[in-house]
């Protein structure tokens, strides 16, 4: 029998990497306020993103405020005022454009979209992830996008997986397994949730915290490993942990 029938994945790097898409975004959006990106402003964007974006998984701030602020507090401590929400829509427009693939999820997806119920969960803004799903190909394998901006929850909420859920024909909690790259909002939430997880963790970053996930992999295609032997670990690359 097979364990698992509905996979649950991330979008910004498990399947789409999401640093090349910001990468690309930041540089096309100093360079029309004609502003010098250097590393040490990148790095301090990245740190107020990150801080603001942990903030809305924890429930602090809603989607909004975390867009529309980013820019006008990075640019401000480095003295320049600017309008927070405008730079928002202009760095917007930009990372739409980015769809570049992780390395190994276009032909994964495309293989297990015809064996498994495929959907999307992901934190964000719903124009700008259907937009770059579309465009990388990855779009029509999924039978559906849960995007947290359309659901009024996000991750790791257990109501915006309840939401998820709801609208899953079928749906068993036993038989679902959830992958993402963030620890803090695919698997905790999935944790919350009562589903299995998976952790993608190219880099092998060392997990000091308290949140444990069922599986972690370091390349997707170890995904294959997990699903074939539904559990049964032997001497593949996969961890269970």
């Amino acid at each position: 029998m097979q364990k698992y029938k509905t996979l649950l994945f991330d979008v910004d790097d498990t399947l789409l990497d999401f640093g090349a898409a910001e990468k690309l975004a930041l540089e096309m959006l100093f360079k029309g306020e004609q502003a010098l990106l250097t590393p040490e402003i990148e790095a301090q964007y990245k740190k107020i993103n990150h801080t603001l974006w942990k903030s809305f998984e924890e429930g602090k701030l809603d989607r909004d405020e975390v867009v529309n602020t980013r820019f006008s507090i990075l640019f401000k401590q480095y003295g320049k005022d600017v309008d927070g929400t405008v730079l928002e829509n202009n760095y917007r427009t930009y990372l739409e454009q980015g769809h570049q693939l992780v390395n190994g999820a276009f032909d994964l997806i495309m293989d297990l979209h015809q064996k498994y119920d495929l959907y999307i969960v992901t934190n964000g803004v719903s124009k700008t992830q259907y937009k770059r799903l579309r465009d990388s190909g990855l779009y029509p394998m999924f039978k559906d996008i849960f995007v947290s901006e359309d659901t009024g929850f996000q991750k790791p909420m257990k109501e915006y997986f309840d939401y998820v859920f709801a609208r899953i024909p079928n749906f068993a909690a036993e038989q679902t397994l959830i992958v993402g790259d963030s620890l803090s909002a695919d698997i905790k939430g999935g944790h919350l949730a009562g589903i299995d997880t998976c952790w993608f963790n190219p880099e092998m970053i060392p997990n000091h915290s308290d949140i444990i996930a069922t599986y972690q992999i370091q390349k997707l295609e170890e995904l294959y490993s997990i699903l074939r032997e539904n559990n049964s670990i032997s001497s593949h690359s996969y961890m269970r942990l």
